[in-house]
């Protein structure tokens, strides 16, 4: 073999592994790192998360917790498949329940899948409309027909898995804690107060949102829509507390930004926003500026308002961080649908199986999950690179600390006021 030969054998597992890497599309994180695998009708599912911390105090009937959240036949308005979503801890935890900092393997097995009812009918053949079918079809040329294969709701087992140890993570960090709650079902909104409500007010009910009047409205209207064969969706919002100042980058990784290929990624997601939003858009720039001022208790700069969502020039500023994930109606319904066939003919097809009328209540728990795991990833980058080597500055020479968490070093300065016919601080902006 000459040396130009083994030059080339030598690159190609290289070349391999990278294309694999970046196109196979099923890995999240940079740091803190999930692999999901496995079909929504094949032996089970599971997740393999690399770049866990050691020595985090994890057990699996705190991963069980939500997983249950998420698991399918819990009510009238979810689908009735009847799965205990059982997980199985394979690796990267001890006996006594502590992380190894090693890949943590995580396993669910399918128990209750019916292939039958999408095999023994026309829906072996025909696309259903708005599903991934007919896109798995013409990237891979060849038809995942059982449950949508990778393209399932199931799939977000292991995201949920993972979710449970990031949530464990970024509690013992700085109190953090991340929850959701459905605050829209079609055109019916709800009244909720994103600083106080808990996990157990988004319980309380099968809609999963803490305003129990406008729950109770948002259930009368999934379930009109579920006994006529149809579907209909709504938007989850989610609210993460304590979030220290300082967590993401700038350009193409601010933290809005892979919130939101975290929260896109989720089956049926179809719109993001970040504070505001949208609605933002119709204030002027007085009314949306989040002004600061120094609270007189910790001394840390605060924000009046969080029309940010917590997060300013894509990093966090210390507000709660609030994010607004739009979710379309299930793609498959019981009325029939025009569609066509995987050899080009034009047919009638009606939905049978089993599946959600409204994916919302069960996206409560994979919303969550997926900002804890963007937060955890963002906050190891944080630590690796600019708290590596401590700020040894005296503490006027350091930045005010930011957010609801930070305290200013010996307290909050004096507070002179300002003398009369001051005139507001004049600051010449040339911006691009």
């Amino acid at each position: 073999m000459n040396l130009k030969t083994a030059f080339l054998l030598a690159s190609l597992p290289a070349v391999n592994a990278f294309t694999l890497t970046m196109g196979s599309g099923n890995s999240f994180g940079r740091v803190f790192r999930i692999s999901t695998w496995g079909e929504s009708h094949g032996g089970g599912v599971g997740v393999t998360l690399d770049g866990c911390p050691p020595r985090v105090k994890i057990t699996r009937d705190e991963i069980q917790v939500d997983l249950d959240r998420r698991r399918p036949g819990q009510s009238r308005i979810t689908t009735p498949r009847n799965e205990a979503d059982a997980v199985e801890i394979l690796s990267g935890v001890t006996p006594d329940d502590v992380t190894t900092g090693t890949p943590i393997a995580m396993l669910v097995r399918n128990k209750d899948q019916r292939s039958g009812d999408y095999l023994d009918n026309d829906m072996s053949v025909a696309y259903r409309p708005s599903h991934a079918d007919a896109t798995y079809d013409a990237k891979y040329g060849v038809r995942a027909i059982a449950g949508g294969g990778r393209s399932s709701a199931r799939e977000t087992i292991g995201r949920v898995a993972a979710g449970a140890i990031a949530r464990k993570i970024l509690k013992q960090y700085n109190d953090i804690e991340v929850l959701a709650y459905v605050s829209k079902v079609q055109d019916i909104g709800c009244d909720v107060d994103d600083s106080t409500f808990t996990m157990e007010d988004v319980d309380a009910n099968i809609v999963r949102c803490p305003d129990q009047a406008a729950a109770e409205k948002m259930l009368e209207r999934i379930d009109e829509i579920r006994k006529a064969g149809n579907s209909i969706g709504g938007v989850v919002t989610c609210v993460a507390r304590n979030v220290p100042a300082g967590l993401g980058s700038p350009v193409f990784d601010k933290l809005e930004a892979d919130l939101a290929k975290a929260c896109m990624s989720i089956p049926a997601a179809k719109g993001f926003e970040s504070g505001d939003g949208f609605e933002g858009t119709l204030l002027s720039g007085k009314e949306h500026n989040d002004e600061f001022y120094i609270d007189p208790e910790t001394g840390a700069t605060r924000t009046k308002t969080n029309r940010s969502g917590g997060i300013q020039g894509g990093i966090s500023n210390g507000e709660n961080i609030v994010v607004h994930v739009a979710f379309k109606p299930t793609s498959t319904i019981g009325q029939a649908q025009q569609t066509v066939t995987r050899d080009g003919q034009e047919v009638e097809l009606r939905g049978k199986g089993r599946h959600d009328p409204c994916v919302l209540p069960r996206a409560v728990p994979m919303v969550e999950a997926m900002v804890a795991l963007t937060l955890v990833d963002s906050l190891m980058m944080q630590q690796a690179q600019c708290e590596l080597f401590p700020n040894e500055a005296d503490a006027d020479s350091k930045p005010n600390p930011m957010g609801t968490t930070a305290r200013r070093e010996g307290g909050p300065r004096e507070v002179v006021a300002a003398a009369a016919g001051d005139k507001p601080i004049s600051q010449q902006i040339d911006e691009e």
